[in-house]
């Protein structure tokens, strides 16, 4: 028997939590007239463009209310994998997501601070060794408050080395409103990390279960339509993406807005993956609620957080993807060993891929409605296993990797350097 999916009153979503207040994107504190929005005690959560500062690229975040839902599949469901129950209820808090996946345009403007990074690394020594700047550096205010003020323990993210093989990575395509591919899951949580010190806002990937319950928007079937309705106009895959991504937002989008749930390019999520996660999702040491019953895990009870480099979740199916792999419920696992068998480094890239099968994996970006920590940034952000941070390690001691921190003033600084003709 199929349960409803249950919106959550605005006065339980927020109970105990820290919110986002009225005056910022995404915030108003009257209803809008003509178009959607969440009620929250706080005030009324509203789509928003967020520009990435220094750049006129520009993205969409939509807001979903908070609720309840069954995450997993019915028994009967056409396609349906063991791994996809038992079904969990599960209760998620209000978030924005974005209304498209991560396009090429977007992520190149991570990729290409590299060279950005390694300017600021020499400056960083210069600073140290000489007490301060020289030459043309030394006048440049911006650049000159950054380097004094910057934490590098805290705020640091490392940016992804130039591709070793761009045929593989852009063999499904490369255009700037395609959907970016091939990068791992930790370079997928570094570019929020990024996003998030130069916005001011806390961006991160979906956990699994918010992922779920964005792609359902409300509904139970297998995909996020009737059965009325024709996956075509949906999704690119397997049967008419003629072996290529295509730009995001071109299919039509789900019930809350959003664009290529399914299919175009899975999507990493933070968790790890496990056949019989379900099975052991509990509520401090109970098991919570299995179809009828009343018992709610939260989104955060659902995870699963990871403790080895793979397997790990990716969502929502790709442009190769059946249809079925493609369904709101399908659950699909990183092969790492796979994925990276032409890279000819050691140890292996920790921020790309060299397969054909990565090709069709990339992510979407969630900001939460309650802020986050401490704790939880530095676990939805950072390495998370001690073999990446060894791995990240050694790549910026041989100079092949490079990091900086991210914060509102890097744009400025960074636009500084440029215009003095510091970096290339």
């Amino acid at each position: 028997m199929a349960i409803a999916t249950v919106p959550v009153a605005a006065e339980q979503q927020l109970a105990g939590s820290e919110t986002t207040g009225v005056g910022v994107p995404g915030m108003v504190a009257t209803k809008p007239a003509n178009e959607r929005c969440v009620a929250t005690d706080h005030g009324f959560m509203t789509a928003y463009t967020e520009r990435i500062p220094g750049t006129a690229i520009t993205f969409e975040m939509i807001p979903i209310p908070g609720g309840d839902f069954f995450l997993g599949s019915l028994a009967e469901e056409v396609g349906r994998n063991a791994d996809e129950g038992p079904r969990v209820r599960v209760r998620v808090r209000p978030f924005w997501i974005a209304k498209c996946e991560v396009s090429w345009q977007e992520y190149r403007a991570f990729m290409e601070l590299y060279s950005a990074f390694k300017g600021l690394d020499a400056l960083r020594s210069e600073l140290a060794r000489k007490g301060e700047l020289t030459g043309k550096a030394k006048s440049l205010e911006a650049l000159q408050k950054f380097l004094e003020q910057e934490s590098m323990e805290i705020d640091a993210v490392t940016c992804p080395t130039p591709l070793y093989d761009p045929d593989t990575t852009y063999m499904a395509g490369d255009g700037p409103q395609q959907p970016a591919v091939t990068m791992t899951q930790f370079a997928a949580k570094q570019y929020t990390k990024w996003l998030s010190g130069i916005t001011g806002k806390q961006y991160r990937l979906a956990t699994e279960a918010e992922w779920e319950y964005a792609a359902r928007a409300w509904t139970q079937t297998p995909f996020s339509f009737s059965d009325a309705e024709d996956l075509d106009t949906f999704a690119w895959h397997g049967g008419n993406s003629q072996d290529l991504t295509h730009a995001v937002g071109t299919k039509k989008q789900n019930p809350w807005g959003l664009h290529d749930m399914h299919g175009n390019a899975a999507e990493w999520v933070l968790d790890e993956y496990h056949e019989e996660h379900y099975q052991g999702i509990t509520i401090g040491d109970k098991i919570p609620a299995i179809e009828g019953e009343i018992k709610i895990a939260s989104a955060g009870d659902a995870a699963r957080w990871p403790t080895r480099l793979y397997p790990r979740v990716i969502r929502g199916g790709s442009y190769f993807d059946e249809p079925e792999q493609c369904r709101s419920a399908a659950r699909h696992k990183s092969e790492d060993s796979e994925w990276n068998l032409s890279d000819p480094n050691l140890p292996k890239s920790p921020w790309w891929f060299t397969e054909y099968e990565s090709t069709g994996v990339g992510f979407r970006i969630l900001r939460p409605l309650a802020p986050m920590d401490a704790a939880e940034q530095k676990k939805v952000w950072d390495a998370d296993i001690e073999r990446l941070r060894e791995d990240v390690a050694d790549r910026l001691t041989e100079g092949r990797g490079t990091h900086s921190a991210a914060d509102v003033r890097l744009p400025m600084a960074l636009q500084e350097i440029e215009d003095a003709g510091l970096i290339e």
